[in-house]
């Protein structure tokens, strides 16, 4: 399977941590969106809205993380643990999966400014991004994982995320830190140990914060 990515990028690195999860190979392509390749011809083909992650598998192209993540667990796992059957905590991951979209929409809007254009933090998107994480926190209610008592897609999907906030989270200038939530800050604490692929995950964050730290 050819997967199309920029590796800084969290919902990527989402999709990285799943497929390590169930044992899959992707033949992993970067995409340099600073020079424009995901605007090539040859890549609007096989994704017209020009987006990363973009999956092919045998001629099949799906994008958007979390539709890529799902896709690889219902065609490639060996067992539904990461996606249970279960209609009702199917439900909830489903409802987690969209929370993400929300958490890191925020949190992009809030970093972009200050560091793509090297304006001030936005003190209203802050407010909202503050909201985004007391819910979240709430949602966790002091368990180790996002739904249930195991790991599933939900808890890949918002780790690339939080990863993301944490280590954005020490450049200058930016008010929020996971460490004002005691919930949140012990379930990363849990998915640095029990999930496949974090270091990797850390590890591709750390090098894109260097590029904007320069």
């Amino acid at each position: 399977m050819d997967f199309y990515y920029s590796p800084a990028s969290g919902p990527c690195r989402a999709v990285l941590m799943t497929a390590q999860a169930i044992g899959v190979e992707l033949n992993k392509i970067p995409v340099d969106l600073r020079k424009g390749e995901h605007l090539t011809p040859d890549y609007i083909k096989i994704n017209p809205q020009h987006t990363v992650p973009t999956l092919v598998d045998n001629g099949f192209s799906v994008w958007d993380s979390h539709a890529i993540m799902i896709y690889l667990v219902e065609q490639h796992a060996t067992s539904d643990s990461l996606y249970p059957a279960c209609p009702q905590k199917r439900g909830l991951i489903n409802q987690r999966l969209y929370f993400d979209v929300d958490i890191y929409s925020v949190f992009w809007s809030y970093c972009s400014c200050a560091i793509l254009k090297k304006s001030p933090y936005d003190p209203e998107i802050l407010e909202k991004l503050k909201k985004q994480l007391e819910l979240f926190n709430t949602l966790l209610g002091g368990n180790e994982f996002a739904v249930g008592d195991t790991l599933t897609l939900a808890d890949l999907s918002l780790l690339a995320t939080v990863t993301t906030l944490d280590v954005f989270s020490t450049l200058p200038g930016c008010e929020v830190n996971i460490k004002q939530y005691s919930n949140i800050e012990k379930w990363y604490e849990n998915m640095k140990n029990v999930a496949p692929g974090y270091q990797q995950n850390l590890d591709n964050i750390l090098a894109i914060k260097q590029y904007f730290v320069k």
